[in-house]
């Protein structure tokens, strides 16, 4: 056998960074070039306001009043049993479930969450199927479980699951099936009507194959919704085999804390044998015990949020002025990102016209859905205020 200095698909994987990274890096480029204050960012989500007061607070005085090295030291490999419990109580005081804390599993954040639950219960051979739009790590993380990825192509007309398609493409091969509502990239909430019926059109296909299909809810966003009347549902609830990724990246404000966590469902077959899957997962993956000052301040904060007023005032800002300038726009329920038709096909030519004007936007494509751009509204009103005129005059290029 021939010897190979390194793995070749990681070194492609390090040579072909994402789309969204790369806009990301060309911004702190160009803003080294002609300031900051002149680029308009759009590219990454991440989060522009603070996390809460009480986070702060919960840090100093686990600072000042906890042994260091108590405080830094390993948890269990699992995760504390007592930031576990207080997960668990908040979950069953807002969805009215039994979970407990045997069944969560702390994790570095939701790339972490899906990762280890990819690897757990994914077999050389397997698929996982997605929804388009997706996440496009989602490929990432599935192809290095040795499985194979399934897109099902977007509903255009709403961008909800377009099931007719998943219903057609699903096989007796497919093993997990991952939905990320809130949605990123569109914003997209799924509706209690759709997701009833996804999961209906699960359990005829585990009757029809005889093997269990895990849903895996993506649900680092799930606190972030607007509209009194949009109602995220807690998919454990509408199909028992369901495992639950959630990070507290987005509703605290702690992306670079790395801190999450995995539900396994109390009500999935072979309950503890998953779960034990999960930790061996986490082992084989050195994922093992999550930062301990995160857990304990997670724990502290469990029914906290950051201020979440300031993404809908930047919602409806962009929302409302972009489709006045005579673009067409997904109203998003939630998230914080607006899905905007390209106004030419190709979606990577239009997000380099729009650098003439210092609009850093992201194209579709590698979400699984061509024609479209994400813009990241995570991001200062007064940004956002001043980037109007380019989206304008960027309409105007195209006779808008």
């Amino acid at each position: 056998m021939e010897y190979q200095p390194f793995q070749k698909s990681m070194l492609a994987l390090g040579q072909a960074p994402s789309v969204i990274r790369e806009t990301f890096e060309y911004g702190l480029r160009r803003s080294k070039e002609i300031g900051r204050e002149n680029v308009f960012d759009f590219s990454l989500g991440n989060p522009s306001v603070p996390a809460p007061d009480s986070v702060h607070g919960s840090i100093r005085r686990l600072m000042d009043e906890v042994d260091s090295v108590q405080l830094h030291g390993y948890t269990s490999a699992i995760g504390a049993e007592g930031t576990r419990q207080a997960i668990a109580n908040r979950i069953n005081s807002q969805f009215g479930t039994k979970v407990s804390a045997a069944d969560i599993y702390m994790t570095c954040g939701a790339a972490a969450s899906l990762t280890v639950t990819l690897h757990a219960v994914l077999c050389p051979g397997d698929t996982c199927m997605t929804f388009a739009p997706f996440f496009p790590e989602y490929r990432v993380f599935v192809e290095a479980a040795n499985a194979k990825l399934t897109v099902v192509p977007a509903d255009l007309d709403n961008f909800q699951m377009n099931l007719e398609a998943f219903g057609q493409l699903i096989t007796p091969e497919t093993k997990a099936v991952i939905i990320n509502t809130p949605n990123n990239p569109t914003g997209v909430v799924y509706t209690e009507e759709n997701l009833r019926r996804f999961c209906d059109i699960l359990r005829a296909k585990e009757a029809e194959y005889g093997h269990t299909i895990y849903l895996i809810a993506d649900e680092p966003y799930r606190e972030l919704v607007y509209d009194d009347a949009t109602k995220v549902p807690y998919l454990p609830d509408l199909y028992d085999d369901t495992f639950v990724c959630y990070s507290y990246s987005k509703s605290l404000s702690l992306p670079g804390e790395r801190i999450g966590y995995i539900v396994v469902s109390p009500k999935m077959k072979d309950n503890r044998l998953v779960y034990a899957a999960v930790c061996g997962s986490g082992r084989a993956l050195g994922f093992v015990c999550a930062p301990s000052l995160a857990q304990r301040v997670v724990a502290e904060n469990v029914a906290a949020t950051s201020d979440l007023s300031v993404y809908k005032r930047n919602r409806d800002l962009l929302y409302q002025s972009l489709t006045e300038y005579g673009y067409r726009c997904i109203y998003p329920d939630g998230a914080f990102y607006l899905w905007v038709q390209a106004l030419e096909p190709d979606a990577n030519a239009f997000c380099k016209k729009a650098r003439d004007f210092e609009l850093l936007l992201v194209p579709s494509d590698s979400f699984g859905c061509e024609g479209y751009i994400r813009i990241a509204y995570c991001v200062t009103t007064e940004m956002i205020e001043r980037s109007l005129p380019a989206f304008k005059k960027l309409a105007e290029a195209y006779g808008k």
